[in-house]
């Protein structure tokens, strides 16, 4: 049986890509059945305009365990962004937590008890890149 975990975190600057391709994600990983586990559904269940709070899906349908809820901490305005953000990073992260489960770095036996938070930050600009290479965002 794993170790109980309450509450980790973690951050990362990913830059060096295409042009404004920049991502910042702070994650928080925790027990559902815990502290984290309010703050989880206070989160999504306290929706703010701007900063939408939505579960991390793969192919737009299924909902990725542990229960993954992602947050934007740029304020969105243009519906370029919100593309953007629903759809290649959204999958990004619902596969980098996948992935997490795969190999093992979350056990796979605690899928079901943990929740992440992903606040993540994505250049605004982003949205003025025409023919933006979705594939390097999502990597």
């Amino acid at each position: 049986m794993s170790e109980k975990i309450i509450m980790r975190t973690g951050e990362a600057l990913v830059a060096g890509g295409p042009a404004f391709t920049a991502a910042e994600p702070e994650v928080v990983i925790g027990e559902l059945d815990g502290p984290f586990g309010t703050a989880f559904a206070n989160l999504i269940g306290d929706q703010v305009q701007g900063h939408s709070r939505v579960l991390a899906l793969m192919n737009t349908d299924m909902q990725v365990r542990p229960a993954t809820l992602m947050v934007s901490k740029v304020t969105v305005k243009k519906t370029a962004y919100t593309n953007i953000l629903m759809g290649t990073v959204q999958g990004a992260i619902a596969n980098g937590v996948l992935d997490a489960v795969r190999n093992g770095t979350i056990p796979k036996e605690k899928a079901n008890d943990l929740g992440i938070i992903v606040s993540v930050w994505l250049n605004p600009s982003i949205t003025t890149v025409e023919d933006l290479d979705h594939e390097a965002l999502f990597n």
